[in-house]
């Protein structure tokens, strides 16, 4: 059983997934990982580069773009986490997302292993994530967009009090980006799962598209009784949005992604007045291509 199996879905962002290999095969903790790349049928030349630079990878190749979700369990299928309660006795300990457009310091894989060993109460860990220019990638430490804390946030008040606890739960804005936080999310940057976690709540929700899945399954391991925390001991480097910012659609899938995971955590919670005050926002936000989307829902896990 290896340490942790890291699995990369790529989807043309070839310059920034060959540097991202070079970072992990360069990790002190390299030889106790297995690494997977899958591959959404990219166009610049990103499977013979990982294949010609990188042979101690394993690649698969999709014939199209399957989604993020959904790519990230064919290599979670292929590390042997098949399901909620199928878990081959060879998948390794852990289970890292991460994205091809990171760069990690040669002892961060180690050192997030080491965390989580050292709490077995925690289900998911991340890291503290900058972005190119320096700054904190905001989303590394997150809260679930419940109705009132999305409010928060889209309203300006997020902005206005960032100090604020409630007013700033979104992104944690109220806490130091240096303190060790538990959170309700991580993000799928960097998103490091336990296996016994994994084995209890079963994979990703392939409903999503390219956003909310982490924010998801934070949510059902949470609810499984695990514990989420931001670990900034550790940073890593993220040049964000080096994928969606060529897919057209991806301001769409985002509100789309807002939309599955509302439906599916709280909407029975939710009276109708505010329910029809949400549905509104988000079709004023994602367009009427998300007006099939609300009428005919995909079913999730």
């Amino acid at each position: 059983m290896r340490d942790l199996g890291i699995i990369i879905v790529n989807w043309n962002t070839r310059e920034h997934l060959c540097r991202c290999l070079e970072t992990v095969v360069a990790s002190s903790l390299f030889d106790r990982c297995r690494v997977v790349v899958v591959d959404n049928a990219s166009n610049d030349g990103s499977v013979d580069m990982a294949r010609q630079r990188f042979p101690q990878v394993e690649v698969i190749a999709n014939d199209a773009n399957i989604g993020y979700p959904r790519a990230n369990n064919v290599g979670l299928r292929h590390l042997g986490f098949r399901a909620s309660g199928d878990v081959a006795a060879s998948a390794p300990r852990y289970a890292l997302l991460l994205n091809p457009d990171t760069e990690l310091p040669p002892e961060a894989l180690a050192r997030m292993v080491d965390f989580m060993d050292s709490r077995p109460e925690i289900g998911v860990a991340g890291p503290k994530l900058l972005l190119g220019d320096g700054s904190l990638d905001k989303a590394c430490r997150r809260g679930f967009p419940t109705p009132l804390v999305s409010f928060y946030h889209y309203s300006g008040l997020a902005r206005l009090f960032p100090n604020n606890s409630r007013f700033g739960r979104y992104n944690m804005t109220f806490a130091d980006e240096n303190a060790e936080l538990e959170v309700d999310s991580v993000v799928g940057a960097y998103m490091q799962v336990r296996r016994d976690a994994i084995e209890r709540v079963g994979l990703l929700d392939e409903a999503f598209f390219m956003y909310g899945e982490d924010i998801d399954w934070a949510f059902r391991i949470k609810m499984a009784g695990y514990k989420v925390w931001y670990h900034p001991a550790v940073t890593v480097r993220h040049f964000k949005r080096a994928a969606s910012r060529k897919n057209p659609k991806a301001q769409f899938e985002f509100w789309r992604a807002m939309l599955i995971f509302y439906r599916k955590h709280f909407r029975r919670t939710t009276v109708f007045p505010v329910h029809l005050l949400i549905m509104t926002a988000l079709l004023f936000k994602g367009g009427p291509g998300l007006w099939q989307e609300i009428r005919n829902p995909k079913v999730t896990r």
